[in-house]
């Protein structure tokens, strides 16, 4: 039965920290949190999202709660990007006052537009002596951002992580926009919202982190996603502390799904096992990664199989293995999955000649260990997503076929025929452009056309054995050939080169 609206209450906002990478959103949320999260992040960049609530007071005394999602700025995560910015009321566009707009913030803004939702600016790094905030502005204008004051109605605030000057007017305008979005959702109702993140816990199980965007989840209620479900029976706040129940706009994780959910999709919650049983029961199951892609004729593949810790790097990964291809080289990814590295990756690897297995941010077990080393399989794990990525290219350029281009190093004029015998003929010629060298390769050319290719298997000049004839000069040589030679043809002389 519907639940009407007059059991409905404001509901905090969930708000999206989007951006070019490095422009300060980690460190934003730092000090608004009071944590060093950079400092935690492999190689000083979110490489998922990450989602945190935090409680301000305004100005005018009011309290509220609101719900961060702190969205990785790297080109590599532009799925994740627009996951967060699907799940979010709210945007802030940070960009640093030292850079200005750069491409991951038109892709950032590209996104919000396209979700419809409200965005404020945030300019940051003021406290740095190279940020100059007109200047921010003016390359916002030429990027079709148009702030309040500066030919447009984009609220904006400019901020510094380091000393917190601007940040407490950034949370109350977060607040007013929030209030003017009049959010509201009903406690009363089964809970409600959207996976945004999922991975396999080493030592609990698969696991999935959650936004709640209407009604109330409960220990002992069922969550169902797509073609999967978990009994909500651990169930953690965003500090990782264990919670018995949780409401709108929070962020949590869950443990115990029966299958790997996919991130981005929404869930819903139903009383019993049964129930959540045979909803999923008509459902196709589309939530698992692993698959198998045949490679194009014509081309050379780099097969490989990729283990992650959640599915968002996944996300990530394929999406730069696009932009990795070219014409010649394909990346066939013949399994990915979330979870360690495990012998049974090394036996799918196995199952197509060379494919290597390369981990991102998770562990080898001994047995994957132990069959990679009796089959010669290659495993390698990485901490950092461009470090993997930068690894795939460099591979995709060790296996790319080289093109191989003619150099000339000289042209000459036949003069006089002397002798044929089969494949091998006796002449003289002056050289008009270069240099002849003893054993090099020649183009026949006739009205110059390439009429086919011989060989110099003997050079001479003066009647004297010669290494070289160099322009200007005349020469005898045994040019071997299938191809019948003639006065007036040129022989051009040229060295292969891979390339």
């Amino acid at each position: 039965m519907q639940k009407t609206n007059d059991k409905k209450m404001a509901r905090p906002p969930v708000i999206a920290i989007m951006g070019h990478i490095d422009h300060g959103k980690s460190s934003l949320l730092d000090y608004i949190r009071k944590t060093n999260i950079v400092a935690k992040e492999t190689g000083g960049i979110t490489q998922h999202v990450s989602a945190y609530e935090v409680e301000h007071t305004t100005k005018e005394g009011k309290k509220g709660l609101v719900t961060f999602l702190d969205t990785p700025g790297h080109e590599a995560f532009q799925a994740i990007r627009a996951r967060g910015v699907e799940v979010a009321d709210i945007a802030v566009l940070v960009i640093s006052g030292e850079d200005g707009v750069k491409p991951q913030t038109i892709e950032a803004k590209n996104h919000i537009i396209k979700s419809g939702i409200p965005y404020i600016v945030a300019i940051t790094k003021i406290d740095k002596p190279e940020s100059d905030v007109e200047k921010t502005k003016q390359s916002l204008a030429e990027s079709e951002i148009y702030l309040e004051g500066y030919g447009g109605d984009i609220p904006w605030i400019a901020i510094s992580s380091k000393t917190g000057e601007g940040i407490p007017a950034l949370l109350d305008l977060i607040i007013l926009v929030a209030e003017l979005q009049e959010l509201r959702a009903d406690p009363t109702a089964s809970a409600d919202g959207i996976i945004i993140e999922a991975d396999v816990d080493p030592k609990a199980g698969i696991a999935a982190s959650l936004i709640i965007k209407n009604g109330t989840l409960r220990q002992g209620d069922f969550i169902v996603s797509g073609s999967t479900f978990a009994p909500v029976r651990i169930m953690q706040n965003f500090l990782g502390k264990s919670i018995k129940e949780a409401t709108f706009s929070s962020p949590i994780r869950i443990i115990g799904f029966s299958k790997l959910p996919v991130a981005g999709d929404t869930f819903f919650c139903v009383p019993s096992k049964k129930e959540a049983e045979e909803k999923i029961l008509a459902v196709k199951s589309g939530a698992g990664t692993r698959s198998i892609i045949h490679a194009t004729e014509g081309k050379v593949s780099l097969p490989l199989v990729i283990k992650t810790d959640a599915s968002g790097t996944l996300d990530a990964i394929r999406f730069e293995v696009k932009k990795i291809e070219t014409e010649k080289v394909e990346v066939l990814i013949v399994a990915a999955d979330v979870g360690a590295i495990s012998e049974n990756d090394v036996k799918h690897a196995m199952t197509y000649p060379g494919t290597r297995v390369l981990g991102f941010n998770v562990r080898v077990d001994a047995q994957a260990r132990g069959a990679a080393d009796r089959t010669g399989t290659i495993i390698e794990t990485f901490e950092i997503i461009y470090k993997l990525i930068d690894r795939i290219k460099g591979l995709v350029a060790e296996i790319t076929p080289k093109e191989t281009v003619d150099e000339l190093t000289g042209t000459a004029k036949i003069l006089k025929i002397f002798s044929r015998s089969k494949d091998k003929q006796i002449l003289g010629g002056r050289v008009q452009e270069g240099t002849l060298k003893l054993g090099s390769e020649v183009k026949i050319l006739r009205r110059d056309a390439e009429i086919g290719r011989g060989r110099i298997r003997e050079l001479q000049q003066m009647k004297r054995k010669a290494v070289e004839a160099a322009k200007d000069s005349e020469f005898g040589a045994l040019i071997e050939s299938k191809h019948e030679i003639v006065e007036g043809d040129k022989i051009q002389s040229f060295v292969a080169i891979a390339r």
